[in-house]
């Protein structure tokens, strides 16, 4: 198994869980692996396809995600195929053929090409040596994502003439979902292995921002370069952030359902080559999508259910470095998602009876999500708990554990809701409840008598904070919220011991608007060594171009941080960094050792002023004769200093030069220009839309001039001054 992992894979050694299911497949046994997104869900099932006689057909609803793992088993010298709606019937019949004569150890298929008869007849005549079920929770009813398709799979394996050995994977399966796997399925005694949802280099953080658009913009300008996913709830918003995006200067594309075929599929590419930056999507996206180097996923909407969430969320940080997953919450969110559950299209195709069944179920998901977007706990606590999982009471890293709380008595008005839930005849919901403590003067109000109950305006509490309250007594089973598109709240049993027997009830509220900014506890490379960094980057950049195959089944992000620290300079020491497996190191070994080699000879030139030869090399750069951003002048500048085998400026040094020359002035954090930088004619552009802020992002061609012919000092200015 650990020669297999290394040869293939480049990997020293198994993750959590991963062997222990590698040799329960090999001795024949069925297993079901919840195991959540980063965790190695593949490596369990495709090390057993590589040691064991036969083909191994895995099952996925993903057609991305078969593309990227054939790409990569081929990039790793395992033979393999896939079968779905995106290959023509003569691609499928050479697939089949291929099939065989026994020239694949992998063949992924779509549950939907399970039924054609031409794979049922490969099927039955072919040594079957597994059949692999990946997001398996879509079995199931109780998931999240149900698939009638998947139901049938059973039917295909009952109609194979010996039955291999069965295996079944899901990242987002809780305790009812993981029994309906193993019965619909019909696992024989199998090896169950759940490695726990914990994603300790993920950090979760929930805001309610009166703008989201603005927040959304402060927040990617403190992730310069960085890859990430922006989540939507409709098509109208993607369109409009990833416009409003690229306007502002940062490359973002688009992804969702009104998209053509072929502009879905560049876009993805794009994303995935590191052409674009961000990809804006709406949930359509990102099912599958095995990128690395996603260090931030933004859920501009709140998703309908935990599970979801944390699938989508899952996508940051695949690599295994630091990545943020943030949740931009409001109300509003928690009516859409109502109204998708209401119209959901699926549903239509299920009977009355479990459709009705899918809306409670799903009305039961919202509203945990939308618990999870309230809470003052901690953040992972919360999905772990929902996953059945023991939970911390303190992370120390999610937005609540960095925040300011305290611990508050809500015992009087706890008191105060539950009293005037029962005067209110246990028939409405949390909005008119928070109204009639609120005092709210609205016509259904005054109408139905509220306003003479004697809990009418009897809060000083905001509604959010009553509504934090309210949130925290159905989570604590004081109060029942009923099911359906409109939930009443009723009294339990337990509101006694509230109502009568003097119970004290407490919990978090923040103590201050403030939220404590998450440690950076990334790696971070020295100045000298990001110049390699980038160099290796720029790499597999063109390999990838040259192969057609994205970035990072070339070697991930954390593949190349580790080649800056170890420098490997030969094959010997290159194939222990993690990642490298034989065919890697055959096929681009060379290239990133030579670049090693070159930097450790210092082959890659460095500027400075004693170098004063090096400036005729800045002649060549290309200025742009309008208005431009400073990312493209510096992007221009590197053009010519990466192919004079120099180190690379970044648009953070040119703004930091800028203040230092007294071009730029720093207020409040922000940077404005100086009377200084308005003479040499660095202009300011207004933007009179919802951002509502003024953008010091263009610089006209005498600016440009004045910063190429200051590269040097560029380049040495001292990070003190």
């Amino acid at each position: 198994m650990n020669k297999i992992l290394k040869r293939y894979f480049g990997y020293d050694e198994f993750k959590k869980g991963q062997e222990n299911l590698i040799e329960a497949i090999l001795n024949k046994k069925d297993v079901l692996g919840i195991m959540p997104t980063g965790a190695g869900k593949s490596i369990c099932f495709q090390v057993p396809s590589i040691m064991q006689e036969g083909i191994t057909i895995v099952i996925s609803p993903l057609i991305s995600l078969m593309k990227d793992q054939v790409n990569a088993l081929t990039q790793a010298g395992v033979s393999s195929a896939f079968i779905n709606s995106s290959l023509t019937s003569n691609q499928i019949n050479k697939v089949l053929q291929n099939a065989y004569n026994n020239q694949y150890k992998l063949i992924y298929v779509a549950p939907e090409r399970l039924f054609t008869q031409d794979f049922i007849n490969f099927a039955q005549v072919s040594n079957i040596a597994m059949i692999t079920v990946d997001e398996a929770h879509c079995i199931s009813q109780w998931g999240q994502d149900f698939r009638p398709s998947y139901a049938r799979i059973p039917e295909f394996i009952n109609k194979l003439n010996e039955r291999p050995v069965i295996s079944a994977f899901s990242a987002t399966a809780t305790q009812k979902v993981q029994e309906d796997i193993i019965n619909l399925l019909q696992l024989k005694n199998p090896n169950v292995l759940v490695t726990g949802f914990n994603r300790e280099n993920l950090y979760f953080e929930v805001v309610h921002p009166q703008d989201k658009m603005l927040t959304l913009i402060e927040y990617l300008r403190k992730k310069p370069n960085k890859s990430g996913i922006i989540y939507c709830n409709t098509r109208n918003n993607v369109d409009t952030i990833c416009e409003k995006l690229n306007e502002i200067g940062f490359k973002a594309s688009s992804y969702h359902a009104g998209l053509s075929d072929k502009k879905r599929q560049q876009n993805q590419e794009d994303f995935q080559f590191d052409k674009v930056t961000i990809m804006v999507a709406t949930n359509a996206f990102g099912m599958g999508i095995d990128k690395s180097n996603v260090s931030f996923v933004i859920h501009f909407n709140m998703p309908k259910d935990i599970e979801s969430y944390y699938q989508e969320a899952g996508r940051a940080g695949r690599d295994g470095t630091n990545a943020t997953c943030l949740l931009m919450y409001s109300k509003k969110d928690v009516f859409n998602n109502k109204w998708m559950i209401e119209n959901n299209q699926d549903s239509a195709k299920i009977d009355e009876n479990n459709r009705e069944l899918n809306k409670n179920l799903e009305y039961k998901r919202l509203d945990q999500m939308t618990f999870y977007s309230n809470t003052n706990d901690c953040l992972r606590g919360f999905i772990l708990k929902y996953f059945g999982e023991t939970v911390p009471t303190y992370c120390g890293n999610c937005s609540n554990c960095n925040s300011n709380f305290e611990v508050v008595d809500v015992t009087q008005e706890s008191l105060k809701i539950l009293s005037c839930i029962h005067r209110m005849k246990e028939a409405f919901g949390i909005n008119m409840v928070i109204d009639v403590l609120c005092g709210s003067k609205n016509a259904r109000i005054i109408q139905l008598g509220f306003n003479l109950l004697s809990t009418y305006n009897i809060s000083e509490k905001s509604s959010n904070t009553l509504r934090a309250i309210i949130d925290n007594l159905i989570l604590l089973h004081y109060i029942d919220k009923s099911e359906g598109k409109y939930p009443i709240l009723k009294l339990t049993e337990k509101s006694k011991e509230i109502l009568f027997e003097n119970k004290k009830i407490e919990m978090k509220l923040i103590k201050e608007k403030s939220v404590a900014i998450k440690k950076n506890s990334e790696f971070v490379l020295s100045n000298k060594l990001e110049v390699l960094y980038e160099r290796l980057k720029q790499i597999r950049f063109k390999i990838s171009i040259e192969k057609g195959i994205s970035s990072f089944i070339i070697f991930n992000d954390k593949a190349l941080l580790e080649m800056c620290e170890k420098l490997p300079k030969n094959k010997e020491e290159f194939i222990n960094i993690s990642g490298v497996g034989e065919k890697r190191l055959e096929q681009y070994g060379d290239a990133f050792i030579n670049e090693i080699n070159d930097y450790c000879n210092n082959k890659i030139k460095e500027i400075h002023y004693n170098n004063m030869p090096e400036i005729e090399i800045l002649h060549q750069i290309e200025l742009f004769d309008s208005p431009t951003q400073i990312s493209l002048i510096s992007k221009n500048i590197n053009i010519i200093l990466s192919d004079n085998n120099c180190v690379l400026v970044t648009p953070q040094k040119i703004v930091k030069w800028l203040v230092f020359k007294e071009y730029l002035l720093v207020e409040d954090n922000n940077k404005i220009i100086s009377e200084k930088g308005s003479e040499l004619g660095i202009i300011q552009e207004h933007r009179s839309n919802k951002i509502g802020d003024y953008m010091i992002n263009l610089y006209p061609l005498n600016v440009q001039k004045e910063i190429v012919s200051s590269i040097i000092e560029i380049f040495n200015l001292n990070d003190k001054k």
